[in-house]
C-alpha cells in the first residue's frame, strides 16, 4: 500500500536524487550538460504525451470547457518551445575571458600607430545632462591612443548646450535635421560622418569602463566577426530590487538574460547586439547597405540578422564593461519592455526577420520572438486559472487526478525549475523569475495584441532617465488594481468553496492541487503588488563600495581615515576616535585620483571600537575635480552590485520584505548650503591644497603602478 501510493512521487523523487548527485560545477562539462538535455527532454516529453492524450484530446465538443483546455494547452505547449529554445542556448554556454585575456595583451605589446581607428558614438535624445556627461567623460577617458580614438555625441534633441559641453569635455558634436527612424537613423547619420574601421554605439547612459576597447576589439582579429558585444550592466538598482529592498541581495532581472542566455547564445553563434555597449566592424556594414535596417524599432537585432546572413557573428564578451541605468521607475520599465516586446514582434513580419530566407534552422529558433508572446500569456493563465476553478467550476485539464498531477505534470515543472538551476544557479530564481514574468504581462500584453494586428505605425518612445525618471514615491495604480483584484478573487473563490451552501466545486480531485496552486498565486500577486510601490529615492546618486585611504583637513587638525563607499555626491568615511569635528563642520577632503573637495559632515556616529564614521557630502563644482571623479567611479573597477547571492535568502526575502517590510519615511529636504568663508580660504592657501592634491596624487600614482604590475604578472 504505501509503496502504490509513493508510485506518482517516483519522477520527483528520481528528480531530486539526480540533483544531488550532480555537483556545484559539473554542468560545465559537456557529457554532463547533454545528460541533463537528454533527461529533461525525456521528461517533457512524458509529460506532454500525457498532456495532449489524456488531458485535452477527450475534449471535444463546442463548450466553454472545451475553448479553455485547448487555449490552456496551445499556449503551454509554445511556452514548452520557448522553454526548449532557452535550454539549447544554455547547452553551450562560453566564457571568453581568457580570449580577451590575450587579445589585450597582444594590443598593449603592439606599436599604437597599427592599432584600428575607433569611432565612439553616444546616441541621445532628450537625457538630462546629469545622465549624459558621465557617458561623455567615460566615452573621453576610454584608453586607447589618442589619434585612433573619436568620440561623438549623437543628438537627436539638437541642443545646444549639450554641443557646448561635449566640445568641452573633448567629444565630437553630431545632429540632423528631423527625427527620421528614430535611433537607427541617428546612429545612421554618425555613420555617414564618420570612418573610423570601427564604431562602438552607447546609449546615453551607458558608461564605458577606461579599458573596454582593450579588452573588445581584438576579437576582430576574426574575419567572421561583424559585432562584438559586451553586457548592460547596472550602478543603480531595479525597479524589483527598490521596491523590495533587496539591491544587495538579488541580481537585476537582466543577469539572467546577460550572464546566462547570452553566453550560450554565443556558442550557437546566435548573440545579437543589444543597442548598446557593441561593437560594429564598418565593412560590414557596407555589405548590407552602408547603414543599420530601420525596419523595427528594435533595429540592434535586425542588425544582427542582417549580417548573418552575409556570414557575420556577432560575438559576446560577459564582462563588466560598461555601467548604465537600470529602469529608475516601474514607468520607465514599462516603457522600456514595451518597446522592446514592439520591436521584436515586428521582426516576424519583416522579410530580413527570423522567418525570412537565409538563416538555418537553429538561427530561426533563436531569433523568433516568443518568448515576449509566451510570457505574458502563459503568466496570465497560471495566474488566473484557480480563480477559473475556483468561481466558474471550469477545469483547465480533464480526465486527471492529484497522483497524475505529481506523476507528470509537477515533475516536468520541477524537473524544468531544476535545470535551469543547475545551469544558472546565481542568476536564476524561481519565485523572482514568475513575479517578475507576471509584473510585466498584464501591461504588455495589450502592446504585444496590437503589435500582431499592427505591427508598424507606433511612436517609439524613450526609456525615461535621470531626473526625467522621477525620483519621488510611485505607485503604479493598474499594476496595483490588477494584483490586488486577482487577489480577491482567487481568495473569494477559496472561501466560496468552504460553504456546503454556496461553493461552487462539490467534489473534485483538483481540489487541494488548485488550492495551493491558488496560495501560491496570491504570494506572488503580492510581491508584484508591493513592487508596484516605489519608495522614495533617498540619495542623489548611487554608492559604490571602497576601501582606501583618505584625508581630512579642517582649519586647525590633520586627519587620516578611510573611506567606505563613495558617491558623486558624497562619502562614508572611518576615522579614529579623538577630537573630531561634529555634524555641521565644513573640512577638506583629499580623495586619490581626484584630490581636494569641500565636505559637509550630514551624519556623526560613533562605533562600539572607538571609530567614529562621518557622512560627508561633498560641495563640488562643474570643472576638472567633478571630471576626475566621475572617472574614478564610473571608468575603474568599482563594482556595486550584488555580490553573495543566494536562492534561500532570495525566496525568503522576496516573500518577507513583501509582505513586512518597512516603508522608508518621506525624505526631508536638505538645503545645500555653500561651504563657509574660512573653507573657502583654507582651500585658496596653496599649501594646504597642495598639500591634499600631492598626496591624493602619490596614491593614486602607487595604486596605478600596481595595476600594471599585476597586468604584467
Amino acid at each position: 500500500m504505501l509503496l502504490q501510493s509513493l508510485t506518482p512521487l517516483i519522477p520527483l523523487l528520481l528528480i531530486a536524487a539526480i540533483r544531488l548527485a550532480i555537483p556545484d560545477g559539473a554542468i560545465e562539462r559537456r557529457w554532463v550538460r547533454l545528460a541533463v538535455l537528454g533527461g529533461l527532454t525525456l521528461l517533457i516529453g512524458r509529460y506532454l504525451h500525457w498532456r495532449l492524450f489524456v488531458t485535452v484530446l477527450p475534449a471535444n465538443d463546442l463548450s466553454a470547457q472545451t475553448a479553455l483546455v485547448w487555449s490552456i494547452f496551445a499556449i503551454e505547449l509554445v511556452a514548452w518551445f520557448d522553454a526548449g529554445v532557452g535550454f539549447l542556448a544554455l547547452s553551450r554556454k562560453t566564457d571568453r575571458r581568457a580570449e580577451a585575456d590575450r587579445h589585450e595583451a597582444r594590443l598593449r605589446a603592439a606599436d599604437p600607430g597599427s592599432l584600428p581607428v575607433v569611432d565612439v558614438m553616444i546616441a541621445t535624445y532628450n537625457e538630462p545632462l546629469d545622465v549624459l556627461e558621465k557617458t561623455i567623460i567615460g566615452a573621453v577617458g576610454i584608453d586607447w591612443p589618442r589619434d585612433r580614438l573619436r568620440v561623438w555625441v549623437l543628438d537627436d534633441g539638437d541642443r545646444p548646450w549639450l554641443e557646448d559641453f561635449a566640445r568641452e569635455m573633448g567629444a565630437g558634436y553630431l545632429t540632423r535635421t528631423g527625427n527620421a527612424h528614430a535611433k537607427a537613423g541617428n546612429i545612421n547619420n554618425g555613420i555617414a560622418q564618420t570612418s573610423g574601421e570601427f564604431f562602438l554605439v552607447l546609449d546615453a547612459d551607458f558608461v564605458p569602463r577606461r579599458n573596454f576597447l582593450y579588452r573588445a576589439i581584438g576579437f576582430f582579429e576574426d574575419d567572421r566577426i561583424g559585432i562584438v558585444q559586451i553586457p548592460h550592466s547596472f550602478f543603480n538598482s531595479d525597479p524589483m530590487q527598490s521596491s523590495l529592498g533587496m539591491q544587495r541581495d538579488m541580481p537585476d532581472d537582466q543577469r539572467f538574460f546577460f550572464d546566462a542566455i547570452m553566453p550560450g547564445r554565443d556558442g550557437w553563434d546566435c548573440a545579437f547586439c543589444c543597442g548598446s555597449n557593441g561593437i560594429v566592424r564598418r565593412s560590414a556594414i557596407a555589405e548590407i547597405g552602408g547603414a543599420l535596417p530601420s525596419g523595427s524599432i528594435t533595429e540592434d537585432m535586425l542588425l544582427t540578422l542582417a549580417l548573418l546572413r552575409k556570414g557575420y557573428v556577432t560575438r559576446y564578451l560577459n564582462e563588466r564593461l560598461a555601467i548604465g541605468l537600470a529602469p529608475e521607475s516601474l514607468a520607465a520599465f514599462f516603457v522600456q519592455r514595451a518597446r522592446w516586446a514592439r520591436g521584436a514582434i515586428q521582426l516576424l513580419y519583416l522579410r530580413e526577420g527570423p522567418l525570412g530566407p537565409g538563416l538555418t534552422p537553429i538561427q530561426r529558433a533563436m531569433f523568433l520572438p516568443t518568448h515576449w508572446i509566451t510570457q505574458s500569456l502563459s503568466q496570465i493563465v497560471a495566474m488566473s486559472t484557480p480563480a477559473i476553478y475556483l468561481l466558474t467550476g471550469l477545469l483547465p485539464l480533464l480526465n486527471t487526478d492529484a497522483s497524475s498531477i505529481f506523476s507528470y505534470q509537477l515533475a516536468a515543472i520541477v524537473g524544468a525549475v531544476m535545470g535551469v538551476r543547475l545551469f544558472a544557479p546565481s542568476q536564476y530564481n524561481p519565485i523572482a523569475a514568475t513575479a517578475h514574468g507576471v509584473l510585466q504581462a498584464f501591461r504588455l500584453l495589450p502592446t504585444i495584441l496590437v503589435t500582431l494586428i499592427r505591427p508598424h505605425g507606433h511612436a517609439f518612445k524613450v526609456t525615461p532617465k535621470g531626473k526625467d525618471a522621477g525620483g519621488g514615491a510611485r505607485i503604479d495604480r493598474p499594476t496595483v488594481v490588477l494584483a490586488t483584484g486577482l487577489t480577491l478573487a482567487t481568495a473569494a473563490g477559496l472561501i466560496l468553496n468552504t460553504s456546503f451552501e454556496y461553493r461552487v466545486i462539490e467534489t473534485g480531485a483538483l481540489v487541494p492541487i488548485v488550492a495551493f496552486w491558488a496560495v501560491f498565486n496570491m504570494v506572488i500577486m503580492t510581491i508584484v503588488a508591493a513592487i508596484a510601490v516605489s519608495p522614495p529615492a533617498l540619495r542623489a546618486e548611487e554608492r559604490f563600495d571602497l576601501d582606501e585611504p583618505i584625508r581630512l583637513r579642517t582649519g586647525t587638525a590633520r586627519l587620516t581615515g578611510t573611506t567606505r563607499d563613495l558617491s558623486l555626491a558624497g562619502a562614508a568615511v572611518t576615522v579614529p576616535g579623538g577630537d573630531l569635528p561634529e555634524r555641521g563642520d565644513w573640512l577638506l577632503v583629499g580623495i586619490a585620483g581626484v584630490g581636494h573637495l569641500p565636505a559637509e559632515i550630514m551624519r556623526r556616529a560613533t562605533g562600539a571600537g572607538g571609530e567614529t564614521t562621518l557622512g560627508l557630502r561633498f560641495h563640488i563644482e562643474p570643472g576638472p575635480k567633478r571630471v576626475a571623479l566621475i572617472g574614478k567611479l564610473f571608468t575603474g573597477e568599482l563594482d556595486n552590485s550584488p555580490r553573495d547571492i543566494r536562492a534561500r535568502r532570495v525566496t525568503f526575502g522576496l516573500i518577507g520584505n513583501a509582505f513586512g517590510r518597512a516603508r522608508p519615511g518621506p525624505e526631508r529636504a536638505q538645503v545645500r548650503a555653500a561651504p563657509p568663508d574660512w573653507l573657502r580660504a583654507l582651500e585658496a592657501d596653496h599649501g594646504v591644497a597642495a598639500e591634499l592634491d600631492r598626496w591624493a596624487e602619490d596614491l593614486e600614482a602607487e595604486r596605478a603602478a600596481s595595476a600594471a604590475r599585476d597586468r604584467a604578472a
